[in-house]
């Protein structure tokens, strides 16, 4: 494979051959310091509120999304066109990769149907909100929130806020 990546081609990135791109993609990750904490990219954020990595490959430029990229990392191999990555922990901006049997994960490769069923159960996407406030736009403000209460390092009372945004607690 020549490490051309051509947006709806498999992404491959190799630790090797990719050096530079997989040093420049781990600048923007600030990991949680608990295992079960996500690792966040406080990169470029979309207007989806899902991040956004931009990398070159044979002098042409892609966009490409960052739990995608940190799982295709992880492997080493070739992350087909039919594979995502999906977040269990739902949050559009982690990209942490834990190992398999982990007793929790954050990223993880599926197919569309998966993603469709998991938005179901999860009442996420398919038109309008079943609640207030879950839309795009609110997505992208927890991101953003969330991107900001971490990008000097890890701050937890900053990111609970970011997590909960306007809801209020019991305690």
């Amino acid at each position: 494979m020549d490490g051309l990546y051509r947006g709806g081609d498999a992404l491959w990135v190799d630790a090797h051959v990719h050096a530079a791109e997989c040093a420049r993609f781990r600048s923007y990750v600030v990991p949680g310091p608990r295992p079960e904490d996500c690792s966040i990219w406080v990169g470029a954020i979309g207007a989806d509120g899902y991040g956004r990595f931009f990398i070159t490959r044979a002098g042409m430029g892609f966009c490409v999304r960052p739990n995608r990229y940190a799982l295709a990392m992880s492997t080493g191999e070739p992350l087909g066109v039919d594979v995502l990555a999906l977040h269990e922990c739902d949050n559009p901006i982690c990209v942490k990769i834990n190992p398999a049997g982990s007793v929790r994960q954050h990223v993880v490769a599926g197919t569309q149907s998966e993603n469709m069923t998991r938005m179901g159960r999860g009442r996420r996407g398919g038109g309008r909100p079943t609640i207030r406030g879950v839309g795009r736009r609110a997505r992208r403000e927890r991101s953003v929130a969330l991107r900001e209460a971490v990008r000097d390092g890890w701050n937890a009372e900053a990111v609970r806020e970011a997590l909960l945004g306007g809801e209020p607690r019991l305690f």
